[in-house]
C-alpha cells in the first residue's frame, strides 16, 4: 500500500471497504434475505447502507443527485416500513453503480483539496469520507452479525494488510 499522501491512503481504504461490502452482501444466504432484524429485512439494512454511501460520500447537498431507479420514498429509512421489495440482483446492480461512482470520485481527489467543502455543503470532503467509513462499517458490523448469528460463518474481510481477493475465493474465514 502506498502511503505517500492522503489520497493514496483513501484510495486503498476505499477499495478495501468496497470489496468487503460486496463480500458481505454475497454472504447473506438467500433464505435470510427477507428475514427481519430490528423490524426491517436484511436487504433493507443493506440498501440503507448503500444509499447512505451513494448520497453522503461525495456531497449530500448535491442538487443534481439522482436517486437510483429502484428508489421509492423512504426505502432508505430504517424507521419506515416499505411496500417496495428489493431483490439481490437490484442490490448488486446498485452496488456496482456506487462502486464505479465512488472510485471515479476518489481518483479525482487531491490532498490539498480534502479540506474544501463541496458546493452547498457544510462539511469538508475529508469529513464526508471519514463519516461514511464510520457509517458504512457500523452497518457492515450489524449485517455481519446477522450472518454470523444465522450461519455460524464469519464473512471474510480484507483488513489493512490482507490481499483483496479476485476470482474464486472462500467468502468466509
Amino acid at each position: 500500500m502506498k502511503q505517500d499522501n492522503l489520497t493514496d491512503i483513501i484510495t486503498d481504504q476505499t477499495e478495501r471497504a468496497l470489496w468487503e461490502v460486496k463480500n458481505v452482501i454475497d454472504c447473506v444466504p438467500d433464505e435470510y434475505w427477507d428475514k427481519e432484524y430490528c423490524g426491517m429485512p436484511v436487504w433493507k439494512h443493506i440498501y440503507h447502507m448503500l444509499h447512505s454511501l451513494d448520497l453522503w460520500f461525495i456531497n449530500p447537498r448535491d442538487r443534481d443527485f439522482k436517486e437510483p431507479s429502484i428508489h421509492v420514498e423512504n426505502l432508505n429509512n430504517l424507521d419506515v416500513v416499505s411496500d417496495r421489495h428489493l431483490e439481490r440482483e437490484e442490490i448488486d446492480a446498485y452496488y456496482f453503480q456506487i462502486r464505479e461512482k465512488t472510485e471515479e470520485y476518489v481518483r479525482s481527489l487531491k490532498d490539498g483539496r480534502l479540506l474544501e467543502k463541496p458546493e452547498g455543503c457544510e462539511y469538508t470532503k475529508f469529513t464526508l469520507i471519514l463519516a461514511q467509513f464510520r457509517h458504512l462499517h457500523t452497518h457492515m458490523g450489524m449485517i455481519m452479525g446477522f450472518i454470523v448469528a444465522e450461519t455460524g460463518l464469519w464473512p471474510r474481510v480484507a483488513g489493512l494488510e490482507g490481499a483483496i481477493l479476485q476470482g474464486e475465493y472462500d467468502k468466509y474465514f
